[in-house]
């Protein structure tokens, strides 16, 4: 990362300095009790249960890894969303960083570099949890993090660049809304998305998400393995955060340079 670049993760971690008190519960404390909640509370109902196909495994160790992409891809889309378009219209901070002699490409570099330096804060300590909570062992757990990892940063990417070319903050309402929740709910981070209807398959296997759920549950538990291919998945992955990161270059020198 060009010297430049890391000016703006600079001044995102010195802003993030100041207000990360408000971010631990939604951050750090949310994720947990997601996994307390529907791991051990509705593990107990889904593992005790005598009727209906079983996973072959405690729904907690399933649930776990599953939980820390998703998490990772909210991270990656909240820190891409409002704090971009504070950004470019409420603060005006990106112009006021364009007046200077970092350009466009040196901005959204370092942007995608401070998310991702978030997102491995927040998915490290998730990995901690997951092992406290005997989901997986820490070595594991370590080598599903980077997979996480990817996964937010590819939201991120993506979700800069839609940000960017809205006028308002009302689209990212819609994002949330029809976006990021449903594939928080049908990516394969709660149960199979072999058990979705055959029409709509199709539709979660090209998701970013359960891409990042299948790398995450395949390191985090190697006797389950990967759903997909993990070349695959990442290759994935990566594709669509240069195209994001492209995008987003695009929509900021369009708003704020021309």
């Amino acid at each position: 990362m060009a010297a430049p670049s890391l000016r703006v993760v600079e001044a995102g971690a010195r802003t993030y300095r100041r207000t990360f008190r408000a971010s631990i519960f939604s951050a750090f404390v949310n994720p947990a009790l997601y996994l307390v909640a529907m791991g051990i509370g509705l593990g107990r109902l889904v593992d005790t249960s005598t009727s209906g196909p079983s996973l072959g495994l405690p729904y907690l160790t399933f649930l776990a890894p599953g939980l820390l992409a998703a998490t990772a891809m909210q991270i990656g889309a909240g820190d891409a969303s409002y704090p971009v378009m504070a950004g470019i219209k409420w603060r005006k901070s990106y112009q006021a960083i364009l007046a200077t002699p970092i350009t466009v490409r040196d901005l959204i570099v370092g942007h995608l570099g401070w998310v991702t330096i978030r997102i491995t804060l927040v998915t490290a300590i998730f990995a901690m949890f997951m092992v406290v909570f005997g989901a997986t062992s820490a070595m594991q757990a370590a080598t599903a993090v980077p997979a996480a990892m990817l996964t937010g940063l590819t939201f991120a990417a993506l979700v800069t660049g839609y940000t960017a070319r809205l006028k308002d903050e009302s689209g990212l309402a819609g994002l949330f809304r029809f976006g990021i929740v449903p594939l928080f709910l049908f990516s394969g981070t709660f149960f199979p998305v072999e058990q979705l209807p055959a029409l709509i398959r199709p539709i979660a296997y090209v998701t970013p998400l359960w891409h990042g759920v299948s790398l995450s549950r395949g390191f985090a538990l190697p006797e389950v393995g990967f759903v997909a291919n993990p070349v695959v998945s990442i290759a994935y992955l990566v594709g669509l955060t240069i195209l994001g990161g492209y995008f987003a270059m695009r929509m900021f020198r369009k708003r704020l340079i021309l």
